[in-house]
């Protein structure tokens, strides 16, 4: 699915090209610089962060250039001379870019990626990394989450309806997806990134009959083998009861009742009283499956009180992220003509430099502590994180397949101890600063104590 980034490069912010104007005037445009992208703080009740949006980072970057109608558009403008623009029109990506692999886990103040390129080329691509990145990041984030809280139980994603347009519902059903969810109801992401669908049907469809159970007979017969049928338009219990008896002639039939789904009420006594209903019918296989509002708060809260559900739709909170609607992820300058630059200012001092992200397990393999060093550190048998995936405005290699990236993930996840993951009082991961790297600010912040 094409972006609007990889069609234009005028997905940026007006000072992005400002700033570019007056490198170019000042003879500054190839001089090598390197931006570093990272979170400062970690939003609300999270204790760790999934990275996510390298691959769209990528496509931006191998289609990066000015259109004619771009540059058509900022003549237009009267803001830039015809030299710039000129420049423009030549200008790509040349530069180097190292990352983390998407599926990674990364925490505060550690580098998510780092660009070296001439300065202009790396600059005028600081807001749609961010935007890219920010967005998917946050949302894998929220969807590991809801899947720890699930305990093994399906979670699906139920969110396109709601997200901030259409793009973003695409994007959320990928990281959702990488992050440990089983489907999508998106069937445009279905197609595009191969992600399981499903999906059962509305109230609208069981009303539209008069009849309940004549809803849920039709439905059976036109998918006997994927038949799963929502049960709480009129009164949940009685739902119940209904498609149990369609349960038992699907039965007769050589075919399984496959789910009912619950969308409304008290989640954790209606979730028993279907159950029993089922169960005495002999439907021990038929799945419940439960929508509306779910969040990983609303999940670990409903299956802590004894809900017997196994399945989850979970839509507009995690596809909004509204708990955490954004990182604060940002994008700082750090190297200059071959001179670490550091920002002084109060909360917001970035780490000066080139740096890497290294890794330390203890006796039982799970993670043990960050170490963010300089790219020249050696951190004992500590694993480096982040991987060289740019040389020269070239790819290095394919980006991996969503399926590869789903795993990485798992087993990262699987690797952080669990005091890190509570949703509401989590332990806070150990990431400590290298001697070499603490060397260097403390050089630096003194040399501009004396100018």
């Amino acid at each position: 699915m094409t972006s609007l980034a990889e069609e234009s490069a005028l997905a940026t912010d007006l000072y992005e090209l400002t700033m570019a104007a007056s490198y170019f005037e000042n003879h500054m445009a190839e001089t090598p610089a390197t931006f570093s992208l990272y979170v400062r703080n970690y939003p609300p009740g999270r204790g760790y962060l999934v990275a996510a949006g390298l691959e769209d980072v990528l496509e931006t970057i191998t289609h990066f250039h000015f259109s004619e109608a771009d540059l058509s558009y900022l003549e237009a403008t009267g803001t830039f001379s015809n030299a710039f623009l000129e420049y423009l029109h030549q200008l790509r990506f040349t530069g180097d870019i190292r990352a983390l692999p998407e599926g990674e886990l990364f925490f505060p103040d550690e580098p998510i990626l780092e660009i070296t390129a001439p300065i202009i080329e790396a600059q005028v691509l600081e807001t749609v990394i961010i935007n890219v990145v920010n967005l998917q990041s946050m949302i894998a984030t929220k969807a590991a989450r809801c899947v720890y809280a699930a305990g093994g139980r399906r979670v699906v994603d139920f969110s396109l309806r709601r997200t901030q347009g259409i793009e973003a519902g695409m994007k959320v059903a990928r990281s959702s997806y990488m992050a440990g969810f089983s489907a999508t109801s998106n069937v445009l992401a279905g197609r595009i990134y191969g992600i399981p669908t499903t999906g059962t049907m509305a109230h609208s469809y069981v009303s539209s009959f008069g009849d309940e159970i004549a809803a849920f007979r039709a439905f059976a017969r036109s998918f006997p083998d994927n038949t799963v049928l929502l049960i709480d338009t009129y009164d949940t219990v009685e739902g119940a009861h209904k498609a149990a008896t369609v349960g038992r002639e699907m039965a007769k039939e050589g075919k399984r009742l496959v789910g009912v789904r619950l969308d409304s009420g008290n989640m954790v006594e209606l979730s028993r009283q279907v159950r029993r209903i089922l169960d005495d019918a002999g439907l021990t296989e038929t799945r419940i499956f439960a929508s509306s509002s779910f969040d990983e708060y609303k999940i670990a809260d409903t299956l802590g009180q004894g809900a017997r559900i196994d399945a989850f739709g979970v839509g507009t909170k995690m596809g909004v992220c509204a708990d955490a609607p954004y990182l604060d992820m940002v994008y700082k300058l750090v190297e200059y003509a071959g001179r670490p630059i550091m920002k002084l200012s109060a909360k917001k001092a970035n780490l000066p430099g080139k740096k890497q992200v290294f890794r330390r397990t203890g006796p039982r393999g799970l993670f043990a502590e960050d170490v963010i060093g300089t790219t020249d550190d050696t951190i004992g048998d500590a694993q480096a994180l982040l991987d060289p995936v740019v040389r020269s405005g070239r790819l290095l290699r394919p980006h991996p397949a969503l399926e590869e990236i789903r795993i990485r993930f798992r087993r990262r996840f699987s690797l952080l101890d669990d005091r890190f993951k509570d949703l509401r009082a989590a332990e806070t991961y150990p990431v400590r600063i290298s001697d070499r790297l603490r060397g260097l600010q403390e050089k630096i912040r003194a040399e501009k104590a004396w100018n």
